[in-house]
């Protein structure tokens, strides 16, 4: 059998990494009006954020991730903890190449595995204690959750740390060949050609020229997106990127662990095609200077050498005559339970509070009435586009455009400028009602914060739970990255049948 093009088999069920450039959400959502005053700052931003993209500038404010499945939620733990380590315990470079194969990498080398499963063993003493939480990771809020979803959370971050020895817990490189063999078909025999063909009659034709054939072919074959050593070091699976299906055997529903993330497009896009150091995306007899691998690196070891001077008190950086230094503006991410994208309006602490919404391509089904009461009048929503999904054909990107429109125009949002195939982000306004004079009001920077998760379709709305705050509403919002349910079959992995995301392994 041969799968053919526009299926969107490639795309998995579960998103990994973004599938557009990281964007700056800081910069989207509206900037707070008024100056500040002694004592008192200016609203901290508030977004909430739907669906896989890269941790690229979630410098300050409040972020609110809803994602579907759990696994994804303890990837995003472990990468922000990464990113957020202190400068002093792991280098700038160490962190860097760490968080890339972690991150894009199918296998890691064995210091990168040790570095994984102490994070996870750590993560999971965690997870059950909010207070001890609280005070060794200050920025991550998972008092939203539900306590069988922080169970199921903890059971994942121990299978990370090595609960089952040995590589055939997760044998990564039999998975990866099994979903890509299921996806190609009778192609797989000249699958370095279809590999070739994508590259570039699809993601060259649609922006991302920088992008080898070398490396776009070896993610292609095995799954190791950043060989930064030799690729004899990279032998130990990355578990982070197992996840768990329900699969249809013998008709009976059972649970099976494996990959069913993205086998198509690739982490490149993410951080790889774009820079502000325009020197990367320079070509020399029409080719590119730079790979999208090396452009990676660059951006990634921007962003965390950001990150690291940004986490300092402002005396260290600049003026350590201060008697007092300024504290680096806070910053949390809160993660929803799962599926709750329909049941947050419902809470007043939840309506109208958000100032920014984005949406990946693969939660634009979510996208209605409910999630945009939560959106403040002036709010902005963000959608990515789906013009780097290679198994779609370019009247199916225009009907993707067109749909994205509908369902923004019917939740109430106005186009800022019009959106097509071509674009990567469609964006919009929520009205302000007539004769409104004023702006939406934040929250102070000293206000307690809320907690956070990812949708699922039979989750309800968080419980009222002992440890959460509801004084402070939420801020940015994010949608999961999920398939819609009008896209074809995704089996993968050899299974076959009607097949779901169960709620957690």
């Amino acid at each position: 059998m041969t799968t053919p093009a526009g299926s969107g088999a490639g795309f998995g069920s579960v998103s990994w990494w973004g599938l557009s450039p990281a964007l700056d959400l800081t910069a989207v959502g509206p900037r707070p009006q008024g100056p500040s005053s002694m004592g008192r700052r200016a609203p901290r931003a508030r977004a909430l954020r739907g669906g896989g993209a890269g941790a690229r500038d979630l410098r300050a404010g409040s972020f609110y991730m809803l994602e579907h499945n759990l696994e994804a939620v303890a990837r995003h733990m472990l990468l922000f903890s990464l990113a957020l380590e202190d400068p002093e315990k792991m280098g700038l470079q160490e962190r860097s190449e760490t968080f890339l194969e972690v991150w894009g990498n199918s296998r890691l080398r064995a210091p990168v595995a040790a570095f994984v499963r102490a994070q996870a063993a750590r993560l999971a003493l965690l997870v059950p204690e909010p207070d001890r939480l609280a005070r060794e990771l200050p920025w991550l809020r998972l008092c939203a959750l539900k306590f069988r979803e922080r169970d199921q959370l903890e059971a994942v971050l121990r299978f990370w740390s090595g609960g089952e020895r040995g590589p055939e817990a997760f044998p990564v490189g039999r998975l990866w060949d099994a979903r890509v063999r299921h996806y190609l078909g009778s192609r797989y025999d000249a699958r370095r050609g279809v590999s070739d063909w994508d590259l570039r009659m699809k993601l060259h034709d649609r922006g991302a020229q920088v992008i080898h054939t070398q490396e776009f072919g070896r993610w292609r074959d095995t799954g190791v997106a950043f060989e930064l050593r030799d690729s004899s070091a990279y032998h130990v699976p990355n578990r982070t990127l197992a996840s768990g299906r329900l699969l249809t055997h013998r008709g009976e529903r059972v649970a099976a662990r494996g990959y069913w993330g993205d086998i198509a497009t690739g982490p490149f896009v993410a951080f790889g095609i774009e820079a502000d150091d325009q020197s990367l995306l320079q070509t020399r007899n029409g080719q590119p200077v730079k790979t999208a691998g090396e452009i990676t690196r660059h951006n990634v070891t921007e962003v965390l050498r950001e990150l690291a001077a940004w986490g300092r008190p402002r005396a260290s950086q600049g003026n350590p005559q201060q008697e007092h230094p300024e504290p680096a503006e806070p910053f949390a991410l809160h993660f929803l339970p799962l599926g709750s994208a329909h049941a947050l309006h419902h809470k007043g602490c939840y309506q109208g509070r958000f100032q920014l919404l984005y949406v990946a391509c693969g939660m634009v089904h979510l996208l209605g009435p409910e999630l945009a009461a939560c959106v403040a009048p002036g709010g902005n929503l963000v959608v990515e586009s789906a013009r780097f999904l290679v198994d779609l054909r370019p009247e199916q990107l225009q009907a993707f455009a067109a749909r994205v429109g509908e369902l923004a125009g019917a939740a109430g949002f106005t186009p800022r400028a019009p959106a097509g195939p071509a674009e990567t982000f469609a964006r919009f306004t929520k009205p302000r009602p007539a004769g409104s004079e004023h702006q939406p009001q934040s929250p102070s920077l000293g206000a307690p914060s809320l907690g956070g998760g990812s949708p699922s379709p039979d989750a309800a709305a968080p419980s009222p739970r002992p440890d959460r705050a509801h004084s402070e509403p939420a801020s940015h919002a994010r949608v999961g990255t999920r398939p819609e349910p009008q896209s074809p079959s995704r089996t993968s992995n050899g299974g076959s049948g009607d097949q779901e995301p169960p709620e957690g392994l």
